[in-house]
């Protein structure tokens, strides 16, 4: 049933008043207790219990992982500045709770443990991986490739192709190309990514023409979400069928983004719909979570999932076009979810963009990162 606009009010009145009123979560029973991190809690309790379900975690395995990631997300920049020329990539690793940032210089070691990441030696730099990306983006890929991605961890840029077509020809001729490109790895994938377009506050429902998706953050003026949703000018209603403002940018193919402004007795709210499964959660800021760190969807289809970071700066080859600089994850996703938020903690990644598989099978799904939606139209994200 949907909530009324009445009820939208006052749950977002009440989410901002207790926006710094949040206590630590509560210990499960026979679990130590726990302590939250900058004067507040790292997350609801409802949030830690969705990871608890999604993730395999008990309540204090999430709440400690959420402020562990929490400190490498805050250190990254920093680690990154103090292995120059070396640094090949960092990811968080859930098994020690620490950052990794892998360098080719052993000299680079001490300068950037002192920041509180632990290190480790690669032989190719992050920009000789780039470089490697950026030739093989130039390459027109057959269908019967996934998508492509520098890993870290992998030192080498990963190439998915999709098992039913690894055989093929014309995959087989794109990988022979990519190998000669650079440091590539190619790995086998089980479904071809797809948009989830099917039709302000994140992860509620949108609809333009015939074609329903989900909001993914509220922006002064606006919000943002997908752009295969609609090209600029194309009009949007609500969740009720009312009026809210129009697509002032889109873009897709190469990239998946847009905004829309708001407008007509709509007003914006630093809010992501937890549908329930969590509560409503409250969106404090966008700093980027490391590959490794855990996330969580919301979207009008399938509401809210969770997993984790499995890659950035991934090329995502769609049937209507590559996308670029995507972020992939292990959660699942389906039609209508398209443009709905993906967040970290109280931080927000990114849009729903597409991926494979569903929410009964599994599958993998795919982000635009929000930071660079912001910057390509000059948009100030609402927080709390």
């Amino acid at each position: 049933m949907r909530r009324t606009t009445v009820l939208r009010i006052a749950l977002s009145a009440g989410l901002l008043a207790c926006a710094t009123t949040l206590g630590p979560v509560q210990a499960a029973a026979g679990e130590a207790p726990l302590t939250a991190t900058a004067s507040r809690a790292p997350a609801s309790s409802a949030l830690v219990s969705a990871m608890q379900h999604d993730l395999g975690l008990t309540r204090r395995q999430a709440t400690t992982r959420l402020a562990r990631e929490a400190a490498a997300r805050g250190i990254e920049r920093t680690a990154r500045r103090a292995a120059g020329a070396s640094y090949g990539g960092s990811w968080f690793d859930a098994g020690s709770g620490r950052l990794v940032v892998a360098v080719t210089e052993a000299a680079s070691r001490d300068a950037v443990e002192a920041t509180g990441a632990r290190v480790t030696l690669v032989e190719h730099s992050g920009r000789q991986l780039d470089a490697t990306m950026a030739r093989i983006d130039a390459l027109d890929a057959p269908a019967g490739v996934g998508g492509w991605h520098v890993d870290p961890r992998a030192n080498s840029v990963v190439v998915d192709v999709v098992s039913t077509h690894k055989d093929d020809n014309d995959v087989r001729a794109f990988v022979t190309r990519a190998r000669a490109a650079g440091p590539v790895t190619v790995r086998q994938t089980a479904g071809t990514p797809r948009t989830f377009a099917a039709g302000t506050v994140g992860g509620d429902p949108y609809y333009t023409g015939n074609v329903r998706c989900s909001i993914g953050f509220s922006v002064y003026g606006g919000f943002v979400t997908a752009g295969h949703c609609a090209q600029p000018g194309a009009g949007v209603r609500g969740w009720d069928g009312s009026y809210i403002g129009n697509f002032q940018g889109s873009s897709f193919p190469d990239n998946d983004y847009a905004w829309v402004n708001v407008g007509s007795g709509w007003w914006t709210v630093p809010v992501v719909l937890g549908w329930g499964t969590v509560s409503d959660q409250l969106v404090r800021g966008s700093g980027e979570a490391p590959v490794g760190a855990s996330i969580c969807r919301s979207g009008s289809t399938s509401h809210w999932h969770c997993g984790t970071v499995l890659a950035k700066n991934e090329t995502v080859n769609y049937s209507q076009g590559a996308v670029h600089q995507m972020t992939k994850t292990s959660v699942c996703a389906e039609p209508g979810d398209s443009g709905g938020s993906f967040i970290s903690g109280d931080q927000a990644q990114g849009v729903t963009s597409g991926g494979w598989g569903n929410c009964s099978s599994g599958g993998q799904t795919w982000y635009q990162p929000v930071n660079e939606i912001l910057n390509r139209y000059g948009l100030r994200l609402h927080t709390a």
